[in-house]
């Protein structure tokens, strides 16, 4: 049996640990040995990316804000939808250790192989509301993106959800994946004003029985003509 190997460790604000473990030439990002991010999560979220990305394989400069660094997995799944040379793909990441662990450890991350990347430190309302009006999509993953206030997901914060919708285009979407249903999400998503669909996804494809994972499209009324 192979074993687990550990990466790299990094304490947290909220007084826990990060880990980036590796398994059978796996990745895994780990809190209190509970995966938040590898295997578990990176059906959905490459799902999330594709369904994201759909609508705007037409745009010149397609502008995407992704909540967290995570493994990667959205982010090289957007670059492989959306390949226009002039698109920008902002990477909100707080966590300063997140990006070292990808050069150091992640030599197929597209954080060294996607020149469009910026990165950002901060994803909470006022790094959103700098965008105002000019994003395309933003993407968030209940469990691998980092969190607000509370250790509590951004989507559980009214001012976060309302700057989502200032920072998006008309048309814009904010899309968003999780391991479980949340039965208030998409309510609360309507109040802010967006049409929401939802869908699931396998979180194993090739599995012959595998959970299905929830993901929610919240679009900011129609496209702009």
């Amino acid at each position: 049996m192979k074993p687990r190997i550990t990466l790299a460790e990094t304490p947290l604000p909220e007084g826990v640990t990060l880990t980036l473990q590796e398994h059978d030439g796996r990745k895994f990002l780990l809190i209190h040995g509970q995966q938040i991010c590898g295997p578990a999560t990176r059906a959905a979220e490459e799902e999330l990316a594709r369904l994201a990305c759909a609508p705007f394989r037409p745009a010149r400069q397609p502008k995407l804000f992704f909540v967290g660094l995570g493994l990667g997995h959205s982010i090289a799944a957007a670059a492989a939808e959306l390949k226009q040379k002039r698109g920008t793909f902002i990477v909100a990441e707080p966590l300063a250790a997140l990006p070292d662990w990808h050069r150091q450890h992640l030599p197929d991350s597209p954080l060294l192989t996607e020149p469009r990347i910026v990165l950002e430190t901060d994803c909470g309302p006022a790094a959103l509301l700098r965008h105002a009006g000019m994003l395309h999509a933003i993407l968030l993953h209940l469990d691998a993106s980092p969190t607000g206030p509370g250790k509590r997901p951004w989507v559980d914060d009214r001012r976060w959800v309302s700057a989502a919708y200032e920072a998006l285009q008309a048309g814009g979407l904010l899309a968003i994946a999780g391991s479980r249903p949340l039965s208030n999400l998409t309510r609360r998503l309507q109040r802010s004003g967006f049409d929401v669909a939802e869908f699931t996804v396998p979180a194993s494809p090739n599995a012959k029985k595998t959970r299905m994972l929830p993901i929610w499209l919240a679009r900011k009324g129609r496209a702009a003509e």
